[in-house]
């Protein structure tokens, strides 16, 4: 039998960053709908939260998961499910892109400290900002896949 443990954080915002998750009830519905349906797809989602234009997961993959296909059953049925129960004023959408980086085992009590306190953390800094650290943290570049 194999054993596989591979953690990832996803982070995915909605289309242009619109807040569709402005209120916390309306997150909290979002976030308890995405846990439910991971579980009844078998995706061990650790630790979910987020804030007004997007959301933050802490996901175990099994070795025939990828990380692509967690985002796509996670983004695609729960922007399904928010249009299907108009829960936005307007067409619900994420953004085709995420952001994932893999932790380390020793690393994930402070992850899912950070994830819960999304709330708290983004009444200080942006977005914007955030994703910023994070490019800056781990050195990357953004590259236009379109050309």
């Amino acid at each position: 039998m194999s054993w596989v443990r591979i953690w990832i954080h996803l982070v995915f915002s909605t289309k242009n960053r619109e807040p569709f998750l402005i209120t916390s009830e309306l997150r909290k519905n979002v976030i308890n709908h995405i846990k439910e349906n991971s579980k009844a797809k078998n995706i061990w989602l650790e630790e979910i939260n987020g804030y007004k234009d997007h959301i933050h997961c802490l996901v175990s993959l099994n070795r025939e998961q990828s990380i692509s296909k967690i985002a796509q059953l996670i983004k695609g049925e729960s922007s399904n499910w928010i249009n299907n129960e108009n829960l936005t004023k307007a067409k619900f959408i994420w953004q085709d892109d995420y952001w994932a980086v893999s932790v380390s085992e020793s690393h994930i009590k402070n992850i899912k400290e950070y994830i819960r306190k999304q709330e708290e953390h983004h009444k200080t800094k942006s977005f914007s900002e955030e994703i910023e650290e994070f490019m800056i943290k781990y050195g990357w570049k953004l590259i236009d896949d379109s050309k």
